[in-house]
């Protein structure tokens, strides 16, 4: 069932959805937010628990049905109602939905029981930005006072390359949309600011100090005051550091403020730049540069500068110095091996000392640029390189937990395990992070390795892709030994191995195959379970097939029917690793998904022949004897990474 609004004069609509056993409210942002939940209304009379499958109006109220038929609860709308009466809802065009009682004698009475109940529980009340309360109407936030029509003076972040910061609203104020969405993270307020700031399409945070509960929106609508000030949230917005979106009276004491402001900040530049010079002619007298290093660095500098936003460039002695002379290795990739480093502020970096680039220095840099500019919350963010005669070094920000792999492939009874709502979450973060690489990057970036070393968990398990962009810096020796040989047995797409052209749907095939080992926790591709589970994927289709969830899920893990995540996750999986690229969906598709903000019909059964084609290697491979493994492996991994997708 689905309602919708007429559009407003911003040609948005609002939706009326019965999702995952809720009937909700969305406004249509271009990432929809929910703003209104029947379950969470007060008003709504419980009979007994349930998912919401279906609703009816009658004359006096609203009832809501489970998939038998049973009545769950209803919404008392008006009592006045009788045999003759009718009632209507309808879904206006500022997100609320008015009920009319439909009489033949009487015509239409507008019953006033509005959902949401307060206006100003709509995000669209109000312009954006713009404080609603119930009792004084709208009004700007203290922070845009002087600011037309309560403008930010924000456009894209992401491509702007203006200077921003985040500006707190005044206390009581919140946001509706923090009520009906999960938070990003759980930290403290300063974790919580520098998730948005680092966050290039972040425009708002929204921090509740009682729970540590951070929520980011990348566009939002009208503000809430929260009578008496009982608001637990500290708020946020993203304003233009050049003085458009800030606070300001017009009064001589405003301008007096600023001009403190300004010397303040003036001295304090002035003596960073002394230290600056001073430091560097210590450096410059202690490690004097070759000739060689010296033009280098030059060119590298001159042309750095003329490029906003670009990553900081090390020399090779200052990112050996930060590893302690690559002594604590934290991993071998496909790219280079990965060092723990430190910098002189104390913040830790991972350093991938990249191995096969067949680009000069002039084109590697281009390349580390574009890398170096691309700022999501679930993109591991590339801190600085270095292009030092051969060297070539990436340093990034450095991920506490490690790779995705660890944790979702316990070697040990005693290892941690992660829970379903984390494995979901992360596999949503990776979705969408994933998503804008394909489409809202400046330059379409194909990711071309995905897999779970490639997906990096911070302390607080917040997921991030990393490697991405790398795969156009190999030489074109090294990238064909990355197409058909790498350690991502498994995960690459039949279009690998057939000729056709590479595309994004190659990652969303990859993708569904990390997200099947996600929900089972084990690898897709295991000869030492029995026939029927050793080809993972299609044990998947058969029993999705059957409908036996359970058997698909980590056997570790408490299974909930009531969970309705589980089966839109398979079902995702299954779409994405389509033997037939144009069947699958795109990564912003599977965000819409996995959030559940558009429906997810069956996929196409599998036939059997991806299992047969792996069954066949491993009867190969033990007939033949341990002298030729390797090469069976190989085999092996590329055959069975071909998933048909049955009749077409």
């Amino acid at each position: 069932m689905t309602l919708v609004s007429h559009s407003t004069q911003k040609n948005m609509t609002h939706t009326l959805q019965i999702k995952s056993g809720d009937m909700m409210l969305y406004a249509g942002f271009q990432n929809p937010q929910p703003y209104w939940s029947a379950l969470q209304d007060n008003r709504l009379i419980v009979n007994k628990d349930g998912a919401i499958y279906s609703a009816s109006l009658n004359a006096t109220s609203w009832y809501f049905y489970d998939k038998s038929g049973s009545l769950l609860s209803q919404f008392v709308i008006t009592q006045q109602g009788d045999a003759n009466t009718t009632l209507a809802a309808v879904l206006d065009e500022d997100g609320s939905i008015a009920f009319y009682m439909l009489q033949s004698a009487n015509g239409k009475t507008n019953l006033p029981t509005p959902i949401p109940q307060d206006s100003c529980d709509t995000p669209t009340h109000c312009k954006p930005y713009s404080i609603c309360n119930s009792g004084t109407g709208c009004q700007c936030p203290s922070v845009l006072g002087s600011s037309p029509n309560c403008d930010p003076g924000l456009t894209s972040s992401c491509k702007s390359k203006e200077a921003f910061q985040l500006a707190q609203l005044e206390s009581g104020v919140e946001y509706i949309g923090t009520s009906f969405t999960s938070p990003v993270a759980k930290t403290n307020i300063t974790g919580c600011k520098n998730t948005c700031m680092g966050n290039c399409s972040c425009i708002a945070v929204f921090f509740d100090q009682k729970t540590g509960n951070c929520f980011i929106f990348d566009q939002i609508g009208s503000l809430q005051q929260e009578g008496g000030n009982k608001t637990n949230f500290s708020s946020f917005i993203k304003v233009s550091s050049s003085g458009s979106g800030q606070a300001g009276s017009g009064s001589g004491g405003g301008n007096h403020n600023i001009i403190i402001v300004v010397i303040i900040v003036g001295t304090l530049a002035v003596i960073g730049g002394l230290i600056y010079v001073g430091f560097f002619i210590y450096r410059r007298k202690r490690y004097p540069p070759s000739s060689q290093d010296e033009a280098g660095s030059s060119e590298d500098d001159g042309y750095l500068q003329t490029i906003s936003g670009a990553p900081v460039r090390f020399t090779y002695r200052e990112l050996q110095d930060a590893t302690n002379n690559f002594s604590n290795k934290l991993g071998q990739g496909g790219f280079g091996s990965v060092y723990l480093g430190t910098l002189p502020d104390g913040s830790r970096i991972a350093v991938k000392k990249l191995e096969g680039i067949g680009q000069g220095r002039k084109e590697f840099r281009s390349e580390v640029t574009i890398i170096g500019s691309i700022h999501h919350i679930h993109l591991v963010k590339l801190r600085g390189f270095c292009a030092e005669d051969s060297h070539r070094l990436l340093a990034y920000e450095y991920m506490a937990k490690g790779s995705l792999e660890r944790w979702i492939f316990r070697t040990k009874e005693d290892d941690p395990l992660l829970d379903w709502d984390t494995r979901f979450n992360i596999a949503l973060g990776a979705a969408k992070g994933l998503a804008y690489l394909h489409q809202d990057c400046e330059s379409k970036i194909i990711h071309c390795d995905i897999k779970p070393e490639n997906f990096l968990l911070d302390d607080n398990f917040l997921v991030k892709v990393s490697d991405f962009g790398l795969a156009k810096l190999m030489s074109r020796e090294q990238s064909h030994v990355f197409t058909t040989m790498r350690g991502t047995r498994g995960y690459l797409a039949p279009e690998w191995i057939t000729n056709y052209a590479i595309s994004e749907k190659s990652d969303v095939y990859s993708y569904g195959m990390v997200l099947l080992e996600i929900i089972s926790g084990r690898k897709n591709f295991d000869p030492v379970e029995g026939s029927e589970k050793a080809h993972f994927p299609s044990f998947a289709f058969k029993k999705l097939e059957e409908g036996d969830l359970r058997e698909i899920l980590d056997a570790k893990l408490m299974y909930n029917d009531k969970d309705e995540r589980l089966e839109i996750a398979i079902k995702v999986a299954l779409w994405c690793i389509q033997e037939d690229f144009y069947q699958r969906p795109s990564m912003s598709k599977v965000v819409q998904m996995l959030e559940c903000v558009c429906d997810v019909p069956q996929p196409p059964i599998s036939s059997q022949i991806g299992y047969r084609l792996y069954a066949n290697a491993l009867k190969s491979s033990s007939e033949e004897g341990m002298s030729s493994g390797m090469s069976d492996y190989n085999s092996e991994a590329l055959l069975s990474a071909v998933r048909l997708s049955g009749p077409r």
